[in-house]
């Protein structure tokens, strides 16, 4: 005895039904379990969540959400009497009312249930949002005076219980959640739709919605929901590149997710060209493709994509959909039934590996990994961080708590400080190099050229080494670049200084000198051993790390400055304070006052210049084995030492003085280039330029391994002779390697194109201010904050600390760190008792805010803990 119960509301606006679960925050906030924060994408992971894509619209994606939906709710072979649920989210519907994809999955699973009489009960609902005015009216039935921008309540809903054929037993329990999340009347592409109605809808808003409506469903079941087979399914709109509302293509409005996806492919005559187009924009953005479907229309056109993909996939092919719908679909729906089930069991199988596949991560990457910098003693397994995917700026991690789901992190370290692109940009590389990697894959350079090499020199030319480089020599990594910068370096400073011409003259009576570089204390220039040569004495140097250390060069201690109780400070080592000194001379208002040229007239400047004199005197005469045959300098910023803010006058008084002696100066950008501190080349900063640049990380926008070493016409002549012996003799196997090369070009220009980078000033020549300076004043004035240094991307504190708490081994900063990623959801990787945040060039001035505005507030709670504990 079958029974129908059915109730609907067209007129009573939605979120005033008391049976339907609120998308409010005020539900949210009371349900069992956690939410996320707006500003987080989080995904729970209790059961399968798939986004179905369509390689074009009108190939079924609908029918096959339906056919999931009954091979759940309603098998044919009813041997498990276990509770079942099936979640059906349209985030963005047109043609609505009369054309609902979500209607259709409710009326045709409620028929599928009645003629199938099985013993179980369905509850199924049928909700919609939002929607235009039009829309609205439609469902409503009213005049609706205003017709002001945006989508407003929609009071369509529906439900119904069916009671199946009575049994001896109890009724297995099934729900069918429906729900159309933004709706527009007009049939055609939703931001076309949208823009005519005046139902805007931004990504931010519908990315939200989903996230609430999959939190709701999973936080506001009953104990039948726990123990219930549980498949969620967001159906797309039109094809894989369709627009969303906002112009967004889908396929990068719905990254924040990465849900796994099934795709709906085309089995008529064109669509094997639809399909592989389709799958390949998925694959391009980082999408796992579980399986491809597609209706036979007789043409086989699964043969061709079985093959194309090398079996790799699953290719299901449902019957041909009848020409006569008299039976509303049901003998298909039937037909299609071993199809349906076997598509939903892979579904749970790949879903049940990936978590399985998550869980096991932390402990495979504890027992085979051997980490850089990493004291694996001090790392158990629950601290592993497990990345699922990356999406612009943001980590997609894996979390454990008392269940399991995906969260977003923002990467405040920048993947040790490689990050720069945003959302589009990272789409953009993949693109550039899935195409040079299919043009050229890997050719050998020397004595060759090809475009994305010989573009990307221009560009680097035109650019950082703009005004004082003529030649680029690529390297594989910024360690190994500042390796050749001293090749370069050392052989320029004997060719000037009249060394290469005693050596050709095999002239034994003079001992070729041993060259030393000039480099700051503090400094770090890399992990390779000549790198690590070139920078003064340190944890990184030690007899532990590199016993062959000797420390080949004279290491001279320089000015810093950095900001506290809102005032930038000039501080001097011993040897550098002088009684004459005035205040002025030591406190600074405003940052910008550090780079003024005019103060190479101050009284500071003739210190600096004494000092630095003093030092290079010994190593200068012609007597004696040791030259100071190169100086090396990090622009502005010692990053690895401890994000040292070095005073830019007296960087530029060194680099001046060494010029005037002939000892060619190197600028390692590794770190600084590309607009780190807020210009394209930190040379910018300090007002004069190197012979030779090295330049890395941000160059290819952290994308892949790429490393440039620029030097001015007169290092290369150094180079010249008859004899391929006085020829630069280095060299890496993929040496300008064409995908390196595709990626800097595109982010190069992507970084210093106002049209895509909003950060730009309108001279183009400097970043926006990235960091709210109020906050930033009401920090550097916090007790438990040593010293401040903010300029460009970077932000870096240091904690006050004595003892073992200070200095790069520390743990001091341990919890504070592990509360700002497992909480507020920002991943850093601190410096011992020093925290720094890197942003992007493109990071909105808005995120760099809300990142130290809760940075305030676990410095605030990590000092008032540690007063507690004292």
């Amino acid at each position: 005895m079958l029974s129908i119960s059915i109730r609907s509301n067209a007129s009573r606006p939605f979120e005033n039904l008391l049976c339907n679960r609120l998308l409010s925050s005020s539900t949210l906030s009371s349900s069992p379990l956690q939410t996320p924060p707006s500003n987080l994408i989080e995904v729970p992971l209790s059961h399968p969540i798939y986004t179905i894509w369509g390689s074009n619209t009108g190939v079924g994606k609908t029918l096959v959400s339906a056919g999931l939906a009954a091979s759940i709710l309603s098998p044919l072979s009813f041997s498990s009497l276990t509770a079942a649920k099936f979640i059906y989210i349209k985030p963005v519907q047109t043609g609505f009312p009369s054309d609902s994809d979500s209607s259709f999955v409710y009326r045709k699973i409620s028929e599928i249930f009645l003629r199938r009489r099985l013993p179980a009960t369905l509850f199924a609902s049928n909700h919609a949002v939002k929607a235009s005015t039009l829309a609205s009216k439609e469902v409503l039935g009213v005049k609706i005076e205003s017709e002001s921008g945006g989508l407003r309540d929609c009071g369509w809903y529906e439900e119904r219980r069916l009671e199946g054929e009575a049994t001896s037993g109890a009724q297995v329990p099934r729900e069918l959640i429906c729900k159309t999340l933004c709706a527009w009347r007009e049939a055609v592409s939703p931001h076309l739709a949208a823009e005519r109605e005046h139902g805007a809808v931004e990504d931010a808003a519908l990315l939200e919605m989903i996230q609430k409506c999959l939190w709701v469903e999973f936080n506001g079941g009953d104990d039948v929901d726990k123990k219930a087979e549980t498949l969620s399914i967001i159906e797309t709109a039109g094809g894989v590149a369709s627009p969303g509302p906002s112009g967004t293509l889908q396929c990068n409005l719905y990254r924040p997710f990465r849900l796994p996806a099934i795709l709906v492919g085309d089995g008529r005559l064109g669509g094997i060209s639809g399909t592989v187009s389709a799958y390949e924009s998925l694959k391009i953005r980082g999408y796992d493709v579980v399986a491809i479907v597609l209706e036979d229309h007789g043409l086989i056109n699964e043969g061709s994509l079985l093959s194309y993909l090398r079996n790799s996939m699953p290719v299901l092919v449902l019957p041909s959909v009848p020409q006569n719908m008299s039976d509303n679909l049901m003998q298909w729906f039937d037909e299609s039934h071993a199809i349906f089930t076997s598509l939903k069991d892979l579904m749970f199988s790949s879903f049940s590996e990936r978590i399985r596949r998550l869980h096991d991560m932390p402990k495979k990457a504890v027992d085979i990994f051997w980490w850089p910098f990493t004291q694996h003693q001090l790392v158990p397994e629950d601290s592993v961080t497990v990345i699922d995917s990356r999406h612009g700026e943001n980590f997609a991690v894996h979390k454990v708590q008392n269940h399991d789901l995906i969260s977003q992190q923002f990467d405040g370290c920048a993947s040790w400080w490689t990050q720069g692109p945003d959302c589009a940009l990272q789409i953009e590389l993949a693109r550039d190099m899935g195409y040079a990697a299919a043009r050229y894959g890997h050719v050998m350079f020397p004595e060759n050229v090809y475009e994305p090499a010989l573009e990307c020199a221009e560009l680097l030319l035109d650019g950082v080494g703009k005004g004082w480089a003529s030649r680029t020599f690529f390297a594989d990594n910024g360690s190994t670049a500042i390796e050749i910068a001293l090749k370069m370096a050392f052989r320029k400073f004997s060719s000037d200084h009249g060394i290469i011409d005693d050596l050709l003259k095999n002239n034994k009576a003079n001992t070729p000198p041993e060259l030393m570089v000039l480099a700051l204390r503090g400094s770090y220039h890399g992990d390779t051993l000549g790198a690590m040569e070139a920078q003064a004495p340190s944890c990184y140097t030690g007899f532990l790390q590199q016993p062959w250390y000797t420390g080949r060069g004279l290491f001279i201690d320089s000015p810093t400055v950095y900001m506290h109780e809102a005032k930038w400070n000039l501080f001097l080592p011993e040897g550098f304070y002088c009684k004459e000194y005035k205040q002025e001379d030591l406190t600074f208002r405003f940052r910008d006052e550090l780079f003024y040229k005019s103060r190479d007239g101050s009284s500071i400047s003739k210190s600096y210049l004494s000092y630095i004199s003093k030092q290079l005197s010994p190593y200068s005469g012609v007597e004696g084995t040791g030259r100071i045959g190169a100086l090396i300098i990090e622009p502005v910023i010692q990053g690895a030492g401890g994000m040292y803010m070095v005073d830019p006058l007296f960087q530029r008084m060194l680099v001046n003085e060494c010029q005037s002696r002939k000892i060619p100066v190197i600028f390692d950008e590794v770190f600084t280039g590309f607009w780190r501190l807020g210009v394209e080349s930190a040379a910018e900063l300090l007002h004069c330029s190197p012979d030779i640049a090295c330049f890395a990380k941000l160059m290819t926008g952290g994308i892949i391994p790429l490393a440039a070493t620029l030097a001015s016409e007169a290092v290369f002549n150094a180079f010249m002779g008859d004899s391929k012996l006085k020829a630069l003799l280095h060299g890496h196997s993929y040496t300008a390697h064409a995908m390196g090369c595709t990626a800097a070009r595109k982010a190069i220009r992507w970084f210093k194109d106002p049209m895509t980078n909003n950060n730009l000033t309108f001279e183009g020549k400097f970043l926006k201010e990235l960091w709210d300076m109020e906050l930033v004043h009401k920090i550097s004035s916090h007790s438990a904050v040593k010293r401040l240094v903010v300029l460009g991307t970077i932000f870096s504190l240091e904690l006050q600390a004595e003892g073992t708490n200070a200095g790069y081994a520390s743990s001091y900063a341990s919890s504070l760190i592990k509360l700002l990623r497992e909480e507020d959801g920002i991943y850093l990787r601190p410096l011992g008792n020093v925290i720094y945040i890197l942003c992007g060039p493109c990071t909105s001035p808005h995120v760099c805010s809300r990142l130290l505005a809760k940075l305030y507030q676990r410095v605030e709670e990590f000092h008032r803990k540690n007063l507690r504990s004292h």
